[in-house]
């Protein structure tokens, strides 16, 4: 494992940053949630020239990524509807015994990943992998829609048929990364090959996709909106993290990967965790936490999808402590996040309450229960007091206060911070010294 160095000191505090406007004399609501800053070359100063030359890569590659779709349907008489999305991680189990891996069924499964890498070489979203194979001319990308369409939805996509191609949420290119290598480690070498191919691929395409910052947007080539900025939500960044972590130390079957993936991957680890340093969003001697979502060159907080505040995230965040905690050898900054980090969740806890459904007619509701202890999912990182969205971008300070479909369909509320705050203590014994 490599030590991690921080490379510069950036310091976020609740002064900057905030993309939800304050709205006052409206009743309960407290501001309106604004658009992802554009990720753009308009906005790159002279001397970013890194920037500038990760843009035009992301540009190639998406012109690329069409250009080969085009040219496979240039003759057809008919085009392939679209895969239909669905449950996607439950078909790639991880957790199987070894020799499954080698079954005709895990191998349907690892055969189904490879036809539909894309040629960037992600894989989308959403997208079962236990069906037929892509054919010639099919999309990359699984048919889904919206359930709830909003006017001004900050995700609706210009274009769906390449909405999410290349994406490292809800574990996609990581979760098919890892299965890839599952089965390829059950099979004789000659039969592995394809499968190390396009794992190798698929992490050729996670190093290409990595902001020179160190973070990961969440769509690859960039896609536009919020998908652009350094993405925490859903740990997407930490799966990715941990699996160049793993892959970096040669674990289980990432031994069959080449060295040059290896020490890429490596490489690529200690600048992810540099990211992580840099973007902890710390309030005065409070400590400090992560949002889920970043404007990729500024690391301060910013919008997500319509009901998904400029924030800190308490859920984001246990999972960004739990992977710092995981590391064998922590550098004193690493140590501090961490410190700073269980302080400001024994700061944000929320004693006595539980959220539940009431009833039908009222759905989930904020009620007591003595003893129990919470965090909700978004603090403004100025007042530190939890703030809720919904569809029409109306931003809250009451739960109560969002409609029903909403505060139903959404996890405002956790209880995974207790988990780093239990582990913390023994895991300061070790680390107290630096």
């Amino acid at each position: 494992m490599p030590g991690h160095t921080l490379k510069r000191h950036l310091c976020l505090t609740a002064a900057i940053g905030l993309m939800w406007l304050p709205v006052s004399g409206q009743g309960a609501v407290i501001g309106q949630n604004v658009p992802f800053p554009p990720l753009t070359a308009e906005r790159l100063t002279p001397d970013q020239q890194d920037w500038r030359d990760y843009l035009a890569r992301s540009e190639a590659q998406k012109q690329a990524d069409r250009a080969v779709l085009a040219a496979e349907r240039k003759g057809l008489t008919e085009i392939p509807a679209s895969a239909q999305a669905g449950n996607g991680e439950k078909t790639m189990p991880l957790n199987r015994p070894a020799d499954w891996y080698a079954s005709s069924e895990a191998r349907q499964v690892a055969d189904h990943i490879v036809s539909y890498q894309t040629p960037a070489g992600g894989w989308t979203k959403n997208h079962p992998r236990d069906a037929a194979p892509r054919q010639k001319g099919q999309a990359f990308t699984a048919r889904g829609s919206v359930r709830v369409p909003t006017a001004g939805d900050f995700d609706t996509g210009s274009d769906a048929e390449w909405s999410y191609a290349g994406t490292i949420d809800n574990e996609a290119t990581t979760l098919e990364i890892r299965f890839l290598m599952k089965v390829a480690a059950q099979l004789p070498a000659a039969e592995a090959k394809p499968y190390i191919a396009a794992a190798e691929k698929g992490l050729t395409y996670l190093f290409a996709a990595q902001f020179p910052n160190g973070g990961w947007p969440q769509v690859w080539p960039l896609q536009g909106g919020y998908h652009d900025g350094v993405t925490l939500n859903d740990n997407a960044m930490i799966e990715v993290i941990s699996l160049m972590d793993e892959v970096s130390r040669s674990v289980g079957e990432f031994s069959l990967l080449s060295e040059a993936t290896r020490q890429k991957a490596a490489d690529s680890e200690t600048k992810g965790v540099n990211n992580l340093l840099v973007s902890q969003v710390r309030v005065g001697d409070k400590g400090g936490l992560w949002a889920q979502q970043y404007d990729a060159l500024t690391l301060t907080p910013a919008s997500a999808r319509n009901y998904e505040p400029p924030a800190i995230s308490s859920s984001e965040s246990a999972a960004v402590l739990g992977y710092l905690m995981s590391l064998p050898d922590p550098s004193p900054e690493i140590v501090k996040a961490v410190d700073d980090g269980v302080k400001m969740l024994h700061h944000l806890k929320i004693h006595d309450k539980v959220f539940r459904r009431v009833s039908e007619t009222e759905g989930r509701r904020l009620v007591t229960e003595d003893g129990a202890v919470i965090w909700a999912r978004y603090y403004d990182p100025k007042t530190l007091k939890p703030i809720f969205g919904e569809r029409d971008k109306s931003v809250f300070d009451s739960v109560d206060d969002v409609g029903l479909e909403r505060r139903n369909g959404y996890a405002w509320f956790s209880t995974s911070p207790q988990k780093i705050i239990d582990a913390y203590d023994a895991w300061k014994k070790t680390h107290g010294d630096h």
